[in-house]
């Protein structure tokens, strides 16, 4: 299909809770669109809600393995919680240290309905959390340090994009 332009903070659909994708629902074209989409150089994933669909799925692109899962649910995170660096396609040119799991593992299904699962750590285990965290409305900025997320806001607030 084609790539999709990436939602910035600000756009309510990245605040919403995405809907689950019910059997039968006709979504190979978003899924294909969500696999053009991250498959730029640079990028680990992206949820529907970044391309402005409020349905739970997203994509993959972490050390060379390009995938999607829908319906996911993170099943299980393990190990101390780590500072990372992340960032985020939705709000661009910003990278803050935040708190992740060094496992994570998710379940869902493809487009024929067969199981998924998806596990790993470093930046496959990050990319898990954060994507799951957008279908659930949530950036990562709301997982910082309640300091760092004070400044955080008020360096988005003035980027040009805002």
């Amino acid at each position: 299909m084609t790539e999709r332009q990436i939602r910035v903070f600000g756009d309510p659909v990245l605040k919403t809770v995405s809907e689950r994708i019910q059997e039968g629902d006709r979504v190979e074209g978003l899924i294909e669109d969500l696999i053009d989409t991250v498959k730029i150089p640079g990028r680990a994933g992206v949820a529907a809600p970044q391309i402005g669909v409020n349905q739970r799925a997203f994509s993959y692109n972490v050390d060379g393995e390009v995938g999607y899962v829908i319906n996911p649910v993170l099943v299980e995170v393990s190990g101390e919680p780590e500072l990372m660096d992340e960032g985020c396609l939705s709000v661009p040119g910003f990278y803050f240290e935040r708190l992740r799991y060094p496992f994570a593992r998710v379940t869902g299904v493809d487009l024929d309905g067969n199981p998924v699962e998806l596990s790993g750590s470093g930046l496959m285990a990050q990319a898990l959390q954060h994507e799951t965290d957008h279908l659930d409305g949530k950036l990562y900025i709301e997982g910082l340090d309640k300091e760092l997320k004070r400044d955080a806001m008020r360096q988005i607030r003035n980027a040009p994009w805002f």
